[in-house]
């Protein structure tokens, strides 16, 4: 059974316009939603960042779809807090919530004046973090020393059941290194070997849950717009790690994707006029073993996306509602 789920990325839409275009998507039949968390932009033509645990709490108050983020605990974010957080909308909205718990991104992190760490820092230091947050979200009162710091926390209002935790990989490497932790992976569409090769990483080193991909396209009726929205959009997120990982402001981004073509950006997004091939290319992704796919439009309009796909896409893939996100 395929979950069919609309991405808001808050990089690129005001946060007013993208709680409008969440609810639109539920009504035209999109199942679930999920959401970005980022500090800043990918680059200055996007222009907006708002603050998705805001966001969250108004769209699942005004919707009726289970949502999950992507974070990165450790150093914008203190673990005691992100888990303060899931367990609130895990409180108020029982099994409709689960949380992507990545290493982050030097763009967004910098804010906070600390040096960026090595890559295997960083991933010893999630760890620390999800092992704070799981033991927070069981009810346990923490104290911990170590790359984050925690003093005697607690989280006084638990939901009944803890939300998923999912480890979000783009690497072979980090889908196996998070097999052990998480209770699910997502990550975001790939050449099919490569998908193929992070799924069975994640599986053979023990990793449970739901596989849930992040899907970038653009659509428009007319291909040579569909191809230059998704230029205009997304040409500076056609780098792989760890230039993605180290970049440091959107300004870099600009002047790293320079000499960026369209070729290049047709690459990464799944640009087509053909609602078809659109379609076709999820059922692609769902025969590798996705169990929920999230469509991101990389354009600003989102309204013509949503009510083209609700009609015409979503009902060639017998879309179902997701079970709900509760830990394993």
């Amino acid at each position: 059974m395929t979950v069919i789920g609309f991405h808001n990325s808050h990089e690129q839409i005001h946060p007013r316009e993208l709680l409008a275009a969440v609810q639109h998507a539920e009504d035209a039949g999109f199942t679930a939603a999920m959401c970005s968390d980022h500090f800043a932009p990918w680059n200055l033509e996007q222009g907006h960042s708002g603050f998705a645990w805001s966001w969250l709490g108004a769209a699942m108050a005004t919707t009726g779809l289970p949502f999950g983020v992507v974070n990165a605990p450790g150093q914008r974010y203190h673990p005691a807090i992100v888990a303060q957080a899931i367990a609130t909308l895990g409180a108020m909205f029982p099994g409709r919530f689960w949380a992507a718990l990545g290493s982050g991104e030097n763009m967004n992190e910098h804010v906070t004046g600390d040096p960026w760490p090595r890559k295997d820092v960083r991933d010893a230091r999630l760890r620390e973090c999800v092992a704070i947050i799981r033991a927070l979200l069981a009810g346990e009162e923490v104290t911990h020393d170590g790359l984050v710091t925690v003093d005697r926390a607690r989280i006084w209002t638990l939901p009944q059941q803890p939300p998923a935790l999912i480890a979000p990989a783009v690497t072979v490497a980090t889908a196996q290194a998070g097999a052990d932790w998480a209770d699910g992976m997502v990550t975001i569409n790939q050449p099919h070997d490569r998908l193929r090769e992070m799924i069975a990483a994640y599986r053979d080193a023990g990793g449970r849950g739901k596989l849930v991909l992040q899907l970038h396209l653009s659509y428009d009726p007319d291909p040579e717009k569909a191809l230059a929205i998704a230029f205009e959009e997304w040409h500076s997120n056609v780098f792989p790690p760890p230039l993605c990982w180290d970049l440091e402001t959107p300004q870099a981004f600009d002047l790293a994707s320079a000499h960026v073509t369209s070729v290049d950006v047709a690459k990464v997004v799944r640009v087509s006029g053909d609602l078809g091939q659109h379609a076709a290319w999820i059922a692609e992704y769902v025969e590798l073993g996705f169990d929920e796919v999230y469509l991101h439009h990389v354009g600003q309009e989102q309204h013509g996306f949503i009510d083209a796909f609700g009609e015409h896409v979503l009902p060639q893939l017998g879309v179902t509602a997701p079970e709900p996100a509760v830990a394993v």
